[in-house]
């Protein structure tokens, strides 16, 4: 399944304009700050031809060649509740210079398009799992092998021994939290663990 690019934080290059044409870049830069989409896009109000508004901006979707080319709008409801997402094409937002406007768009009639849904990416979720328990075995396989030459060791390489497996067992046993804690989150939020799963079994890889 290929993976969606939100860009809820991102900075888009040039002017709101250039999504008429989905010729929005995604800035690379971390230090040239020009446009922010959360100020200047997100939440905002989109109306039809006519003045009603219709719905609000919840997301964008970036495609592969960095450009946007879906906006998320969300139709009806109050707080979230009762909400309806649909992704519009970037070519049929108009900015006219005070509001975005949706051409003969209606509210009853973006309700009753299919409702947008974010794409899990189970099997980049999968593999990294995958990787991480198949890490996360082979440290346990080396405790248990660490606990075994420390029994038979003499004193001095038992102190060293033991020192080792210590720290495995400390390192295996956050690994396994943070682990954890991924599989019991709901699937599309992985990424928000993955960083902290992939040092904790870095360092596993690191003892073993």
């Amino acid at each position: 399944m290929k993976k969606k690019l939100l860009v809820a934080t991102l900075l888009v290059a040039g002017a709101w304009s250039a999504l008429g044409t989905a010729d929005g870049q995604v800035a690379g830069s971390t230090t040239t700050l020009g446009w922010s989409v959360k100020k200047s896009i997100l939440d905002k109000a989109v109306y039809n031809d006519v003045g009603e508004k219709i719905g609000n901006v919840e997301d964008l979707i970036i495609s592969p060649d960095k450009r946007v080319s879906y906006l998320i709008i969300g139709a009806g409801g109050f707080l979230g509740i009762g909400r309806h997402d649909v992704a519009i094409p970037a070519t049929q937002i108009q900015d006219t210079g005070t509001k975005l406007v949706m051409a003969g768009a209606t509210k009853a009639a973006l309700k009753s398009m299919p409702q947008f849904d974010y794409a899990d990416d189970t099997t980049n979720r999968d593999q990294f799992v995958a990787n991480a328990e198949r890490d996360i075995g082979k440290a346990k396989v080396k405790v248990g092998e660490l606990d075994r030459s420390a029994a038979k060791a003499t004193s001095e390489a038992k102190v060293k021994l033991d020192q080792q497996a210590v720290a495995l067992h400390k390192d295996l046993k956050v690994a396994d939290e943070k682990l954890g804690e991924m599989k019991r989150a709901a699937a599309k939020r992985w990424k928000e663990f993955e960083a902290g799963v992939s040092a904790a079994t870095a360092r596993l890889r690191n003892d073993i």
